[in-house]
């Protein structure tokens, strides 16, 4: 691609951008940013004010292919029948594909153990999800099999009617055995990968939670959501001065008691079955690595 005299001394990444069709300034930033845009045979900055005769050399990653893949992914079912199926999610899987993780998600597993009978309202990469949970949290996950349990079971997680407990250990020693956090959640202003409370572009997040057990330096909490806005508990807890243990975002960037990753688990799932609207309550027992945890605190205390 070469300039012409009209476009002298204009950023660089604004020309891209108008110059490439189906390309958005951000998409080109990123070009930039990851040396995909040579000039003279050198990264170009994205800041650069374009200058007459100059040639630049743009490479361009083969599309993707934006379906996700069955994979044969060993599951741990809680529940499944025709309409939904419900799973125990191990710490270190991500729920869905995403940049930097193509496959090997939950989806990609799911696809396989249902043989592609999943709802289609999520879309091709994320069929069947109703709600998410982090990388790094483990526990219950449900899908839905089909548009109308998909429709029913986001009904619910609407109205505040599908309830979702987490069990957490978090730093320091809660004072009060039940607390609400009634706190806003929006984007962060200055990091965009993460969340915080915010009045600013942000939406409703409220987190309850009660004392399970004290220790030295940490407590065992349960948490229950009634509402579910992404990273909540970790947000809500940092906010509060009690950030979930070993959670590197929002707490300290340092492994403590050998964890790397935050010590959380989605333990009780409630809902309304789609088909017969009969109460259903699913548990998952709490993984060897956060039971490996208590056991290293020691004796607690209410």
């Amino acid at each position: 691609m070469q300039i012409s005299s009209s476009d002298c001394g204009e950023r660089l990444d604004v020309f891209l951008a108008g110059s490439m069709p189906g390309l958005t300034r951000s998409a080109v930033q990123k070009l930039l940013e990851t040396g995909c845009v040579l000039l003279n045979g050198t990264a170009a900055r994205k800041n650069h004010r374009t200058a007459p005769g100059e040639i630049y050399h743009v490479t361009l990653d083969e599309p993707e292919d934006p379906s996700a893949s069955p994979q044969d992914i060993p599951l741990d079912v809680i529940f499944e029948d025709a309409d939904v199926v419900v799973v125990n999610k191990p710490r270190g899987m991500v729920v869905h594909p995403a940049p930097g993780h193509p496959d090997g998600t939950l989806v990609n597993a799911l696809l396989n153990h249902c043989k592609g009978s999943l709802s289609g309202i999520g879309g091709v990469k994320r069929p069947g999800i109703v709600h998410r949970i982090d990388k790094d949290t483990s526990g219950l996950v449900i899908a839905a099999k089909n548009d109308r349990a998909h429709l029913s079971l986001a009904s619910q997680l609407s109205a505040r009617t599908l309830t979702r407990e987490y069990d957490a250990v978090v730093r320091g020693v809660v004072k009060s055995d039940t607390g609400t956090v009634d706190a806003p959640i929006g984007r962060h202003p200055r990091d965009r990968k993460r969340q915080a409370v915010t009045e600013k572009n942000s939406r409703q997040a409220v987190t309850h939670y009660e004392v399970i057990a004290r220790y030295e330096r940490y407590t065992h909490i349960r948490c229950c959501l009634e509402t579910g806005r992404t990273h909540q508990i970790r947000v809500h807890m940092a906010h509060i001065g009690h950030p979930v243990l070993g959670d590197f975002v929002y707490g300290r960037k340092k492994a403590e008691l050998g964890l790397t990753g935050q010590c959380l688990h989605a333990r009780v799932l409630k809902f309304r079955h789609p088909s017969t609207s009969s109460p259903v309550e699913l548990q998952a027992p709490l993984p060897e690595y956060f039971t490996a945890i208590l056991g290293t605190l020691g004796s607690g205390h209410y």
